[in-house]
């Protein structure tokens, strides 16, 4: 090299010791594959408990493993029950009115919200591992179910086959969710990214939210399309059935309910006033109604409620005729969104106490609590966010809590069902409204706006496709446009080109790293993504265009390219398109006279080379190395390049 005027030959690095790339050890096919299904199936090894266990305690850890009440029953005492008792009546102020709430929202009848609030807990208390989630209707999911059925069916001019579909579908969601724990297929939900349920969550509030408007406005003839045009176009063509009465005790209750909302949120401690507001307002504005005759004045009544337990549906099943593809595809949207919603919840408090949720565990449990609600008259159920929320903060122990609140609402299916006959819609819709905002985070949107801009479009693509287009829509959108990324990712790998950071044996990314120096007549190129059939073009090109540039370059500099280095410690697999890849790149190379230079291929790409390599061409130990350093300290003894005096 050149350093003021005096030339030095960088041979003396030629003496360092060059480590040999030694092949993997052998495994057999079979052994591979074992590994292969494993790790995609079985992350969690869960089959490591019964390791060096005796069969009589493989066969207890077995029964604990599919119920899990089993596992810490036996350890229960008074004090864990104190504490789910007072965590299970306080969710259950809660769920009862959103129950009714929610089921009205999903365009079925308000009872229906109730028995969903009674077996799907009872069914999760024995199969679900998380602790602090509260199961029972959530907003999103009903709001999904009655818009995708309503698209068919009309719930006031079919109300029987409306109500039989929505079974019918939670069947479906159930075995879906079932079916994805029992075959560890849990990943399938990942395509639901952070951005595209943030998206999702706030579009689906907002739209939630102006569909109560029909509530809290008394308006009785309203747009059966969910979009945010439609609907705002219906309020504002229907300002003469507006009702003066309902928007005060609407306005009042709303406010109401915010506010103690807002104390929930700013002093933890204090979450009995959020967690109870609903009821209270239930129990006052139906006090309020009755004392004044609301119904004759124009306010809107939920009217009589059948009282008893759940009667069975498994007589109302569809598992034939024209509406099997209606009611399959919307199981299959609702199982995937309340799914996601509960594994999500049950392992954020998991992380805050410090245990662990099987998130396999968690569908097989979900799954089957939905499979068993569509033969009780249940719909859609999962662990709700603001549910389980108050059960953390209300001290919930196990999930004891779920029983305490099913046993509540069984008490309120049997006794007092008569007491909600004059409940006003409106409150309903607060009490909806209020539950909803919360799923509007706009500092997680900024949080990923200011990491990545792409996720960000995903997020907006969620949202506005959402609120223009409709709930089902906007969810296929950003998952497309998700997917989208992930191909981009895979077809268009990224490549770098490395320089020395002088005084030392380090190279990185020239663009990234200023201080770094390119080594004369070494084009030294990183390659950070597996390469496949997908991107194998797109590399050959690249890397084609990489030498094309030096090769210009160096003819303004009169320095030659002799060696084209591939740095492959980044590339985790490769299959035959890749393998071809490099057997051209290396006859291409060959042809120009210049030397194919490969370091650090990990353990199945260098068995594959080598097994591709029948002439020992590409493969030679001269041209494999372990490091960069290594590699251009072997190659250096014909090269000269330029670095600093401190060197």
């Amino acid at each position: 090299m050149e350093e003021n005027g005096v030339v030095i030959d960088i041979t003396r690095k030629a003496g360092m010791e060059v480590h040999q790339v030694v092949p993997p050890p052998q495994r057999s096919t079979l052994l591979k594959l074992k590994n292969r299904l494993k790790e995609t199936f079985f992350p969690d090894d869960p089959l490591r408990q019964f390791k060096g266990q005796p069969l009589k305690q493989k066969l207890i850890l077995g029964v604990q493993y599919v119920f899990p009440i089993l596992e810490w029953g036996p350890n229960y005492n008074f004090n864990l029950f104190k504490s789910d008792v007072v965590s299970g009546l306080t969710i259950a102020s809660l769920a009862i009115p959103q129950g009714i709430s929610y089921a009205k929202l999903a365009s079925l009848p308000p009872i229906v919200g109730l028995y969903s609030s009674f077996v799907p807990p009872l069914v999760y208390a024995v199969l679900g591992s998380s602790r602090d989630l509260a199961v029972g209707p959530v907003s999103i999911a009903s709001l999904v179910l009655g818009s995708m059925l309503r698209e068919v069916v009309s719930p006031n001019k079919d109300p029987i086959l409306f109500l039989q579909l929505a079974f019918s579908s939670t069947f479906f969601a159930g075995l879906f969710q079932a079916s994805l724990g029992f075959l560890r297929l849990g990943f399938i939900i990942d395509f639901l990214s952070k951005a595209t349920l943030i998206g999702f969550m706030a579009g689906a509030a907002i739209i939630v939210s102006l569909q109560q408007l029909k509530g809290l406005l008394g308006i009785t003839h309203f747009t059966k399309q969910m979009a945010i045009v439609p609907v705002l176009s219906s309020v504002f063509h229907t300002t003469n059935e507006w009702s003066w009465q309902t928007i005060l005790m609407g306005f009042c209750f709303l406010v109401f309910l915010l506010f103690t909302r807002h104390i929930g949120m700013r002093r933890p401690k204090l979450f009995w006033v959020s967690a109870g507001a609903p009821l209270l307002s239930v129990i006052i504005s139906t006090l309020v109604v009755f004392a004044i005759k609301g119904q004759n004045h124009g306010i809107s009544i939920i009217g009589k409620l059948q009282e008893g337990l759940n009667p069975p549906s498994w007589n109302m099943l569809h598992f034939s005729g024209s509406y099997l593809g209606l009611v399959i595809k919307t199981g299959i949207v609702t199982g995937i969104l309340s799914l996601t919603e509960g594994i999500a919840v049950g392992r954020t408090f998991a992380a805050l106490k410090n245990y662990q949720v099987d998130g396999n565990k968690e569908m097989i449990a979900i799954g089957l609590m939905n499979i068993v609600g569509s033969s009780t008259s249940c719909y859609v159920t999962t662990g709700a966010f603001s549910r389980s929320a108050v059960n953390h903060n209300a001290g919930s122990k196990t999930a004891v809590s779920n029983i305490v609140m099913a046993v509540t609402v069984m008490v309120t299916l049997l006794f007092l069902m008569p007491l909600f006959q004059y409940t006003p819609n409106v409150v309903l819709g607060a009490i909806i409204v209020t539950a909803v905002i919360g799923l509007i985070d706009i500092p997680a949107a900024l949080q990923i706006w200011k990491i990545d801009k792409f996720d960000f479009l995903v997020l907006l693509c969620a949202f506005f496709g959402v609120i223009f287009i409709s709930v089902q829509d906007g969810l296929a959108i950003a998952i497309g446009i998700s997917i989208l990324k992930v191909l981009l990712q895979i077809t268009r790998p990224k490549t770098v080109m490395l320089g020395n950071i002088p005084g030392t044996g380090i190279y990185r990314n020239l663009d990234h790293y200023k201080e770094a120096m390119s080594v004369d007549g070494c084009l030294i190129l990183s390659i950070e993504a597996p390469i496949n059939f997908a991107n194998a073009t797109y590399l050959k090109e690249r890397i084609s265009r990489w030498i094309q540039d030096y090769e210009a370059e160096g003819a303004m500099k009169q320095s030659a390219l002799r060696f084209v280095v591939l740095d492959l410690s980044a590339v985790s697999a490769i299959d035959t398109s890749g393998v071809s890849l490099f057997k051209d790149l290396s006859m291409a190379l060959e042809k120009k006279g210049l030397e194919f230079v490969l370091v650090n291929p990990l353990g199945e790409v260098l068995e594959k080379l080598q097994r591709a390599d029948e002439t020992k061409d590409m493969m030679r130990p001269d041209s494999l190395f372990l490091t960069v350093e290594e590699a251009v300290a072997s190659l250096s003894s014909t090269i000269k390049y330029q670095i600093p005096d401190h060197v």
